[in-house]
């Protein structure tokens, strides 16, 4: 076969340093916007970029030259740079050290899309901790309690 193919749609999510409320409305909108091309910069093509105060969920197809640790590590890295640059935050603004990165099919694309853009409405009835805990259930993922938060 002459030419290589992939299509791993990613669900990305991942809190502030400890689920602290500090992605702020006056510039939440412009973080998701620098989180999307950090994506795209990364080689991997950004479809949608949401979330709260205390984190954030991506939505992505992952380029099939690239892992998924270093496309975590560029998106984390970048964003917490700009933040640190252009905002004037009390303390240095930092992401928790890890993430979630969940597979989607094609077929469930656009549900994954109608999560994030309702995410503000969502967790006006559940904590970002549960919602978490339920992704992890939900892929049969085992955790450790005393590891998964920082």
């Amino acid at each position: 076969m002459p030419q290589s193919f992939g299509a791993m749609y990613t669900h990305a999510i991942f809190s502030t340093k400890h689920r602290e409320p500090t992605i702020l409305d006056p510039w939440r909108e412009e973080l998701f916007s620098v989180l999307g091309g950090l994506v795209n910069q990364s080689g991997s093509q950004s479809f949608l970029v949401g979330g709260v105060a205390d984190h954030v969920h991506l939505l992505f197809r992952l380029s099939r030259t690239v892992t998924i640790a270093d496309t975590m590590l560029a998106i984390k890295k970048g964003s917490s740079a700009w933040v640190n640059q252009r905002v004037d935050t009390v303390t240095p603004f930092h992401w928790q050290a890890g993430y979630g990165a969940f597979s989607v099919s094609a077929s469930n694309l656009d549900a994954v899309r109608e999560y994030i853009r309702r995410q503000p409405e969502h967790h006006q009835k559940q904590t970002f901790q549960d919602e978490y805990r339920d992704w992890l259930r939900r892929y049969e993922e085992e955790w450790d309690e005393r590891y998964v938060w920082d």
